[in-house]
């Protein structure tokens, strides 16, 4: 089957999903494809009377459905059949994606929707097997901690991984026994609709998942500060985050978890298998063309090895098959919009005028839409624009170093840590640098996450707040309760 699509012909569900059926609204934000840059469909904005609508229908929907209440294996099951649809509609979510985002048709497909369903079915399991406990009192008492649904919660996510993203909120929310009001971003915002529609084919009740589209300002306000949502959760900026702290501080106490941008680090050692590192370094600024908060900006080699890693890492960014994202053939993905590649382009210059060399790259790609070249900076120090600012775009820089020290300085940001890469066969220079690297992740001898997911993600310092992924996922969509009872 080609996954290859004409993108004047795909049909796409505008407007809000509340209580189990499309509202069809008027688009109000233009949305221009990031391959070619035409203008395609419009996005509505949600503003604070369709957020209440939302809350209501998602507030109705635990009542009615005793959702959090049921036995908990029938919403395992409802949850795996979620999965199956998403499964089977992968095609046409996939084409969907790739329409309106930067993800190229071929890599949603066989990536994006196949760990999106992999996720949901992951939290799925947790439904019957966490739980409340028991916890040791003296004989004459009985103590408890007792866990429950927070009731609805208030989820935003953004547009460089539209579909996994909404997984990553839903899967926990749902499996905990929650209704979820989703905000994707109003940029890619047509493939939550799709899955929330699925949602309700699967058998979960109607308006348990409730997808309102919109900006932050109205759309994304309206619903952190919903005085009915009990919980956040949110990825993207780290500005749009602080921005979402502020307004929950402003109309009330909830709490949220927040994974926010990065500026990662990826630390070479001479003894790595340079080979494997090379493709790993290069992969990671490449992939969606360096749109993921985790994306691997910063290359410290050791000096002795620099000049060989180097080399190799330009080769390899400079292999790559730029493309409309509608092509199954294309591996390297535009930049989501105009004013996004022109942010990338001005930190890149700035980083020049600061003193650093490009060694590839640098500007605008001679194609359609909004491509930007792997651009590759060296001879930069701690203050250069390209080590400081989270650039969201293919930009990697390179630092070399002579010892461990200098290596660990070099990784500390003095805004993020969200993630991190090492690269050496020393097993205990590895456990040195899990235990000091100051970062929510740390990869050794690979840049990237896994199927795996048991591993959590999430940040320190301005990276955010809480985890997503993993049991800590799960747990942070429930509150617990301390129960004590004379017997």
């Amino acid at each position: 089957m080609s996954l290859s699509f004409d993108p004047d012909k795909v049909t796409l569900p505008v407007g809000h999903f509340i209580g189990g059926e499309l509202i069809v609204a008027e688009g109000a934000i233009e949305m221009r494809r990031p391959s070619d840059g035409k203008a395609y469909a419009g996005c509505p904005v949600a503003g604070a009377d369709m957020i209440d609508r939302a809350v209501e229908s998602a507030r109705a929907a635990l009542k009615s459905s005793n959702w959090g209440g049921v036995r908990p294996r029938e919403r395992t099951r409802a949850l795996q059949t979620w999965a199956d649809l998403i499964e089977a509609e992968a095609a046409t979510l996939a084409r969907i994606e790739a329409l309106c985002s930067t993800r190229p048709v071929g890599q949603v497909f066989a990536g994006d929707i196949t760990v999106t369903a992999e996720q949901i079915r992951f939290f799925a399991e947790f439904a019957d097997k966490e739980g409340s406990e028991l916890v040791p009192t003296d004989d004459a008492s009985l103590g408890m901690i007792m866990s429950e649904p927070y009731g609805v919660v208030g989820a935003i996510t953004p547009w460089n991984f539209p579909i996994s993203m909404a997984g990553w909120k839903l899967g926990p929310a749902l499996a905990a026994g929650n209704a979820v009001v989703l905000k994707p971003s109003e940029m890619t915002p047509f493939s939550a609709v799709c899955i929330a529609e699925l949602a309700v084919k699967a058998g979960l009740p109607a308006g348990l998942v409730n997808v309102v589209l919109g900006d932050g300002p109205t759309t994304g306000t309206a619903l952190t500060g919903h005085p009915e949502i009990a919980k956040v959760s949110f990825t993207g900026s780290t500005r749009a985050g602080s921005a979402i702290m502020e307004n929950v501080a402003r109309t009330g106490v909830k709490p949220m978890t927040l994974e926010l941008g990065g500026k990662s680090p990826q630390i070479v050692f001479a003894d790595a298998d340079l080979d494997k590192t090379a493709t790993a370094i290069a992969g990671s600024v490449t992939f969606n063309a360096g749109q993921a908060c985790v994306a691997g900006t910063r290359l410290i080699v050791e000096k002795s090895v620099a000049d060989r890693l180097t080399a190799a890492v330009l080769e390899k960014m400079k292999a790559v098959r730029a493309g409309p994202t509608w092509d199954e053939a294309t591996h390297y993905s535009p930049i989501i919009s105009e004013r996004q590649r022109a942010r990338v382009d001005g930190i890149v210059r700035a980083a020049v005028a600061a003193g650093g060399e490009c060694l590839t790259g640098g500007g605008a790609m001679d194609a359609p839409g909004y491509f930007y070249e792997p651009t590759l900076i060296a001879n930069v120090d701690q203050a250069n624009p390209a080590i400081v600012e989270e650039i969201f775009g293919p930009v990697l820089t390179v630092q070399t170093f002579e010892t461990e020290e200098e290596a660990l300085t070099l990784s500390s940001h003095p805004t993020y840590g969200l993630a991190s890469g090492l690269f050496t066969t020393d097993l205990s220079r590895t456990i040195r640098f899990a235990r000091r690297l100051e970062a929510g992740t740390v990869w050794v001898n690979r840049y990237s996450r896994s199927r795996d997911h048991i591993l959590p993600t999430g940040g320190y310092k301005r990276s955010g707040i809480g985890k997503d992924l993993g049991r800590e996922a799960y747990h942070a969509n429930r509150r617990t309760k301390s129960v004590l009872i004379n017997l």
